[in-house]
């Protein structure tokens, strides 16, 4: 054990908050600042921070998730309280809990940037379910910590939103990540310059309760190792294997291989995940990647919309486009790298370290082109001649792609009303009425953003792909119902489109949270057929095009 719970209060209803068995882990092991002081500052030697949440004025709460709140253990009766309210607002914790900022550094677009550390995240404490899961809990929004630099420690309800649509919305998708349990309204002002372009303005603030079963970043590592703190950086490994990787055993040098070894295989299927679905991070800076392999901190993401390899949300990145679409497979290992190179202060070897790290590559290389067939409802049959047919096909999709404005969600997931009807006879030479160019595209037109507008050669070239693509379909060992089941199961239906959040933002901006529960209701069943044809799978309408909020958006929240 690493640390004594604390047990629920004897006299606790089922289902309550004071029902939560805390086991705080990170605060019971790890050295605190010695300074009680609430003042910003470079902290050293220690890895946290003890700092309770500002209370606000006037908290509402505008959402819950009622999945997490269900792996909690906390009932629907108790989400509606008014003790749920204050203490998720950040105006009251339980005795049991132990607020604290945790410390860390990290590389930001390419370059050390020193000290981060929770800025504007104060965790209340590590929460073990009755299954034995630890969920840490942890409000973002609740007020300034020694780690907020010039930050007001506060969020606004733009940024907040997001994130607690987008994380659970990325759970339902199967990606891994941290989750949302609530989302509150502070009833005070907020003030941001969206764009950073001298025009200010004040917006509702909020708080979004987020939770994981582990914070863990790369930049947990980094800060002490460019600070040649190397005590402190063994008690991080040693704490982060024992805590959150116990499979591996003792803390011995082995064992950090094997945990930086397990790192990157996360990390790598995280990011396939990401390339699956077209979600572009916006900011993934070492201090923004989880040990655990989670997609965590949710800022100026993105989803594409028309597949574009270059896109990028953020506009702090609208330059070097350093973390663009394509990019992020290549970013996520340079980021491995600089985990590796922390962790050589603790005299392992660079050839161990080197060889966890290649893990990354070897999982992506292999995970990678799996992914990529199964949108087509394939798989690589270990046979060089269709092994080879499917990697032209795939290569030869993406510049089709990329030749005309194509929704990236839209056509794989109509891509499936593409596959061939039993029966039907297909020749490459000379096709037959039924797969002539208006039939073959029939099912995918929907996905053009100009569908009658599409230049003449560019639909020979289309429907020559798709007629070799029905082909190899055809050939395939699996059944067409195998293989629309395979292409439905990771070609969603529906994601929390980036104007589908902008619109719920202005809707709760004034008071109307109906936009929000809609969409937050609908995204946990992403893959679902329902959807299909709603308003809720329709591509990006014109007016979102160029519009703040759905094509950029900057880390200013």
């Amino acid at each position: 054990m690493l640390s004594r719970s604390t047990g629920p209060a004897p006299d606790a209803a089922p289902g309550s908050l004071l029902a939560l068995r805390f086991d705080n882990c990170l605060v019971n092991r790890l050295p605190a600042d010695p300074n009680p002081q609430n003042t910003r500052r470079a902290v050293y030697g220690a890895c946290y921070s003890r700092v309770e949440p500002t209370s606000v004025r006037a908290p509402s709460l505008v959402a819950y998730s009622k999945d997490m709140a269900r792996r909690l253990g906390l009932s629907p009766a108790e989400c509606a309280s008014e003790q749920f309210l204050k203490v998720f607002s950040g105006n009251e914790t339980l005795p049991p809990m132990a607020p604290h900022a945790a410390c860390y550094g990290g590389h930001q677009f390419g370059s050390w940037a020193g000290q981060l550390g929770d800025g504007r995240a104060i965790s209340l404490g590590e929460v073990v379910n009755a299954d034995g899961e630890r969920w840490e809990l942890q409000l973002k929004g609740a007020g300034p910590t020694p780690y907020s630099r010039k930050g007001d420690g506060r969020a606004v309800l733009r940024s907040s939103l997001r994130e607690f649509l987008c994380s659970e919305a990325m759970h339902h998708l199967g990606i891994p990540t941290t989750r949302a349990l609530s989302l509150v309204l502070t009833g005070e002002g907020v003030e941001r310059d969206m764009f950073y372009d001298g025009h200010p303005r004040v917006e509702p603030g909020a708080i979004v309760c987020r939770t994981s079963p582990s914070f863990l970043r790369f930049g947990n590592f980094e800060l002490p190792a460019h600070r040649n703190d190397v005590a402190l950086l063994k008690q991080w490994v040693d704490f982060a294997i024992q805590r959150d990787f116990p499979e591996l055993g003792p803390p011995t040098p082995e064992a950090c291989i094997a945990w930086l070894t397990a790192i990157a295989e996360r990390t790598a299927r995280l990011v396939v995940h990401w390339m699956r679905v077209g979600f572009v991070h916006g900011v993934m800076n070492t201090d923004n990647m989880s040990i655990l392999g989670l997609t965590i901190d949710y800022g100026p993401y993105g989803w594409l919309d028309e597949y574009n390899p270059a896109f990028t949300p953020n506009t702090t990145d609208s330059q070097g486009r350093r973390y663009r679409f394509e990019n992020q497979p290549r970013v996520a290992l340079w980021n491995l790298v600089r985990l590796a190179n922390a962790l050589e202060k603790l005299g392992l070897p660079s050839e161990d370290l080197n060889h966890a790290v290649s893990a990354y590559a070897d999982t992506f290389n292999r995970e990678y082109p799996s992914m990529q067939a199964k949108k087509l409802g394939l798989a690589f049959a270990n046979s060089d001649a269709d092994d080879t047919e499917l990697e032209q096909l795939l290569v030869e999709l993406q510049e089709l792609l990329l030749e005309v404005e194509t929704d990236h969600t839209l056509f794989f997931r109509s891509l499936a009303a593409v596959l061939p009807a039993s029966g039907r006879t297909i020749s490459l030479t000379s096709p037959s009425d039924s797969a002539s160019p208006e039939g073959l595209l029939r099912p995918i037109l929907k996905a053009f953003y100009a569908p009658d507008a599409l230049p003449p050669e560019y639909v020979r070239k289309l429907s020559h792909w798709l007629l070799r693509y029905e082909n190899l379909c055809r050939n395939a060992p699996s059944s067409r119902a195998e293989q629309i089941a395979t292409m439905n199961a990771v070609n969603p239906s529906i994601i929390p489109r980036n104007y589908l959040a902008q619109e719920a933002i202005r809707a709760a901006e004034t008071g109307d949270f109906t936009e929000l529960h809609a969409l937050a209701s609908a995204l946990t069943t992403p893959y679902a057929a329902e959807h299909e044809g709603t308003r809720l799978a329709a591509k990006r309408p014109e007016w979102a095009r160029h519009q703040p909020g759905c094509s950029m958006l900057s880390c200013s929240s």
